[in-house]
């Protein structure tokens, strides 16, 4: 049982954050699942990665995430020509003191978007990799730990490939979850055209405080996982391993994004324990990115949608545990 304590700090955070949820409602019409599972992301200590074709609203999300919380918010537009330096910071000499000096870079925030994050080149996207993993940059010898919280949502075209540079499968693990936005329904549309240019409210307030996050993360932690409920996730991960269409599955590092994940659902959705229908819900959002697919499955349709297929077909395969 939780102390007294424990239950008011957590019922405390869900007001805030069903406060967040309909301050991104806002300016995200028709999509309290996105939303939803956005946060979850967050509460997971977890990187978000959008991925949906132009104009449907993913640099919006990723502004109403950052710009909802009381936290420093640095936005990235990724291009061939960037350098390495122009998101960790460079090193240089000052004339005046006789010495190097440190000027950090935009990925020294609490919230980086990555926009286009595919538009630059593997060398510049390989500088988020010790950042998204340890929370911290290594640079001329010297680790430098970033802010917390801190996360990275990050977007891409998958329809465009002229100019771009597919995420290589060590990038992708990194991220949590990889969501598709998709358009709105008709009457979302419609409320989104009656509100005209901008709905997204760039002076929307603030509902949590960097502090506020970085509670609600260990409040998650508590979450409890039984055990029958640990070896389902197992079992979904050895089967995307042992898969006859899959190349690939999904390593120690997504099987702990899903154990997270569930546990920040079940915390959103007023519970501290996990239930079997937590865990169903975020396999596609969290393993689909991280699997490969056997090349003679990819004739016809495009990998991400042939993933979530096999993953939806897994699903059917493992017994839910009663």
């Amino acid at each position: 049982m939780k102390p007294p304590g424990v239950i008011e700090t957590s019922s405390a955070a869900l007001e805030r954050l069903a406060e967040l949820e309909q301050v991104l409602g806002g300016a995200i019409r028709g999509k309290p699942e996105i939303l939803r599972l956005s946060l979850v992301c967050l509460l997971s200590k977890g990187h978000l990665l959008i991925e949906d074709v132009p104009g449907v609203g993913k640099t919006t999300l990723a502004h109403g995430i950052a710009r909802s919380v009381q936290c420093e918010f640095h936005r990235l537009q990724f291009t061939s020509d960037m350098l390495p330096s122009d998101v960790i910071g460079v090193t240089i000499y000052n004339a005046h003191s006789e010495a190097f000096e440190f000027k950090p870079g935009p990925i020294f925030t609490n919230f980086l978007l990555a926009d286009e994050i595919n538009r630059a080149t593997p060398k510049t996207q390989s500088a988020l990799l010790e950042a998204m993993n340890d929370g911290q940059v290594t640079i001329d010898g010297r680790s430098l730990i970033l802010p917390d919280p801190f996360m990275v949502v990050a977007t891409q075209n998958p329809v465009e490939h002229h100019g771009t540079y597919p995420l290589p499968e060590s990038q992708l693990d990194r991220f949590l979850m990889r969501l598709r936005i998709g358009y709105p329904d008709r009457q979302s549309e419609r409320e989104i055209l009656r509100a005209g240019h901008g709905a997204a409210d760039t002076q929307a307030p603030k509902v949590l405080s960097a502090e506020d996050v970085t509670a609600a993360q260990e409040i998650v932690q508590q979450v409890r996982v039984d055990d029958a409920l640990l070896d389902y996730m197992l079992t979904i991960v050895d089967r995307t391993r042992n898969f006859e269409s899959l190349a690939l599955g999904v390593s120690p590092r997504g099987a702990q994004a899903l154990y997270r994940a569930s546990q920040a659902l079940a915390m959103l959705s007023g519970r501290d324990y996990v239930i079997p229908d937590d865990i169903k819900r975020l396999v596609v959002p969290v393993f689909a990115h991280r699997v490969i697919i056997s090349t003679r499955n990819l004739m016809t349709q495009r990998s991400t949608e042939v993933a979530e297929k096999i993953l939806q077909e897994i699903l059917t395969l493992v017994n839910v545990p009663i």
